[in-house]
């Protein structure tokens, strides 16, 4: 797919739609982990001015709801209290420290080859099925799995704001 990274279009072993969203999440997470190649574990637990977030809970952060969002959509249920407890740190953005890039990357990847296979076994219409999402608004897979890299998306802007100041704090 890395010639084509520019095409939104069907990818094997998906259907139309379905393979659609998955270049959408794929270049997604190209883009993602471009930002953080190479970045230490100080720049990835680093708080910059205006931003509560390091990059390295932004990552985790982005993990945790891919995961999260599998349950809830192909699992078509909510949460277990265990599943919440492993999530959670993720999920509410807490403080995560002293992890090489790799820890997150590899996150990152075993979450995602497992949301690819998930999506291998659903076809087209599977993204048109509604259920609740939030505070009980009715929301298609299509809708739900947008958000996730809509997510991933904005928390990547975050992180490309926080790698500039990082970058300015290193320069003085």
């Amino acid at each position: 797919m890395a010639e084509r990274r520019y095409i939104i279009e069907t990818v094997e072993p998906f259907e139309s739609e379905v393979g659609r969203l998955v270049s959408m999440l794929e270049y997604t997470r190209y883009t993602t982990l471009r930002e953080v190649e190479g970045l230490t574990v100080k720049q990835l637990d680093t708080k910059v001015e205006g931003c509560d977030n390091t990059i390295g809970m932004l990552l985790l952060h982005m993990a945790s709801v891919e995961e999260a969002f599998q349950i809830m959509t192909f699992g078509d249920r909510d949460l277990t209290d265990e599943e919440w407890s492993r999530l959670e740190s993720g999920l509410d953005l807490m403080v995560i420290e002293e992890n090489e890039v790799a820890f997150y990357v590899d996150r990152l990847a075993e979450v995602r080859k497992r949301t690819l296979e998930l999506f291998a076994g659903v076809g087209d219409e599977w993204l048109d099925r509604q259920s609740p999402f939030g505070w009980d608004h009715p929301a298609n897979h299509y809708f739900k799995w947008f958000h996730v890299f809509e997510d991933e998306l904005n928390h990547r802007g975050q992180i490309r704001l926080i790698v500039k100041q990082l970058k300015k704090m290193e320069a003085n």
